[in-house]
């Protein structure tokens, strides 16, 4: 079994000040010889950058912080439930006040409870669904995704939260600081996708339920001004196999029209120009994930003016990469894509060394403030149970890879450990908590509930560059996986 830690990738929780000198730096070290004329021209950018380069760097490391112990979903987020204007942390049935997160409170009843054997032959009565605790694979079947908005315009966040796929999603109505329990609405009967989401796809400044559902990708919608009743779906796609249990699933403008596509993983769906709900948008296929991954964005990584899309390769199994956009395009008229798989199941794979799997959630965001989004994401503990996928025993991981550009339009994704011992579920909440200009991040899986705080450091250019992690495998390449290739579930 391969080892998903190495000790330079613990080490390596920083960011630069500069992006072009460590840019120069990592491809002087890195690259073959066939990209000195490039690395020439790199090292003539960062001479003329020198005047700039500040004497101090940004390391950013992060604080864990353990609300729950117990199994209660498979995701969580941030947003302020109290209207004291801080954000809460949000998993399950229950919300955590920020910023200490101490105070815990309940949304609706927890009352779900498993039967734990201990090794003497006696049981014993656990709170939440059958998660580290137990021995068996058990899911949260009323709560894998959890979001936050006043649907009711009232001046008070509410919550939506989606289920075991295929299951209803429930509007949680806040009570505007009242005790009890918030106010249960049933809005959609069946959210299928295992990486549904939520924002404004059809541009009207609101946002919607993102998913596949009876067989169609689509939206639904609420009545504004009824927001407990049920949600109209509008389907952009015809009738096709996609289930229950489809992998892959965002939004975002491919195209550079302006307006949002939706991304699967055998490729996107174009918005028509009329609006939104005109026809069936025009459909692009692309192999973006053969194996179904997780959340899917549309983001110009190598900075060419072409939206990329970016995503984990399999879920259940092994793989994380962007797809290029290229100014091609097929016979039939279809932008084309070229795969960049960066790390795959073998450490060798990887430039530092660092592999894992379980890849089941995804996010986007820019952690250490250089302006480029990097990527968060980690192992999903136990995704089908103790035994059901790759290296079920391997630890629980949470990583953020750092993007940075090299010269000619390379991309190198730098790995930074930000946990080893509590993973991720199907979903990674994301805000600015703390206020110090870095997102922090809020998990929710079998592990429990884990909130992350940045904490960003100043440092000499001496210990930022010692902090860097070690390039272990400098021949290790990006590459197209062809489906048979994907290493996806073992049962």
């Amino acid at each position: 079994m391969h080892s998903p830690i190495p000790v330079a990738a613990d080490v390596s929780r920083c960011t630069l000040a500069s992006p072009v000198a460590a840019d120069v730096s990592r491809w002087t070290s890195q690259a073959p010889q066939a990209n000195l004329l490039r690395l020439a021209a790199a090292f003539a950018l960062a001479a003329a950058a020198l005047p700039a380069l500040a004497a101090d760097h940004n390391l950013i490391s992060f604080r864990k912080l353990t609300l729950d112990r117990f199994y209660w979903s498979e995701g969580a987020i941030f947003g302020d439930l109290n209207h004291d204007g801080k954000p809460d942390a949000v998993s399950g049935p229950y919300w955590w006040e920020g910023p200490d997160f101490v105070v815990r409170h309940e949304i609706y009843p927890s009352t779900t409870t498993f039967s734990m054997k201990r090794a003497d032959g006696t049981e014993e009565r656990m709170a939440g669904f059958e998660g580290a605790f137990g021995r068996h694979n058990s899911y949260s079947g009323d709560n894998f995704f959890s979001f936050v908005h006043d649907f009711d315009g009232d001046g008070w966040n509410d919550v939506l939260t989606y289920g075991l796929p295929g299951t209803p999603a429930y509007l949680y109505i806040n009570p505007a600081g009242k005790p009890g329990h918030w106010k249960r609405h049933t809005v959609f009967d069946a959210v299928d996708n295992e990486s549904p989401t939520f924002g404004d796809v059809d541009g009207d400044g609101r946002p919607e339920i993102v998913c596949n559902s009876a067989g169609n990708f689509g939206f639904a919608s609420p009545d504004w001004k009824n927001v407990g009743s049920k949600w109209p779906f509008t389907a952009v796609s015809r009738k096709g196999a996609w289930g229950n249990f489809t992998h892959g699933l965002g939004f975002g403008d491919l195209n550079g029209d302006g307006r949002m596509d939706l991304l699967d993983h055998g490729g996107w769906w174009e918005q028509p120009a009329a609006n939104a709900t005109s026809a069936a948008w025009t459909r692009h296929p692309a192999e973006f994930s053969p194996g179904g991954g997780a959340q899917m964005f549309a983001y110009d990584v190598n900075g060419d003016g072409l939206a990329d899309v970016v995503t984990s390769v399999a879920a259940h199994g092994y793989g994380l990469g962007w797809y290029e956009q290229l100014r091609d395009k097929d016979a039939d008229g279809h932008p084309k894509f070229r795969g960049h798989v960066f790390m795959n199941k073998e450490t060798s794979e990887n430039r530092y060394g660092v592999a894992f799997s379980q890849l089941h959630a995804v996010e986007l965001v820019d952690v250490d403030g250089d302006g480029l989004k990097d990527i968060v994401t980690g192992k999903c503990f136990w995704a089908h149970g103790p035994g059901g996928d790759p290296d079920p025993a391997a630890p629980a991981v949470v990583y953020w890879f750092e993007l940075a550009r090299g010269p000619g339009g390379t991309v190198d994704w730098i790995p930074h450990l930000i946990d080893n011992d509590s993973g991720i579920g199907r979903q990674i909440g994301v805000m600015d908590v703390n206020g110090d200009g870095h997102p922090d991040f809020v998990i929710g899986n079998k592990k429990g509930t884990f909130v992350f705080l940045s904490q960003a450091k100043k440092v000499s250019e001496a210990d930022w560059k010692a902090s860097l992690p070690a390039v272990k495998f400098a021949d290790a390449g990006d590459r197209q996986l062809r489906a048979d290739e994907v290493i996806q579930r073992t049962k």
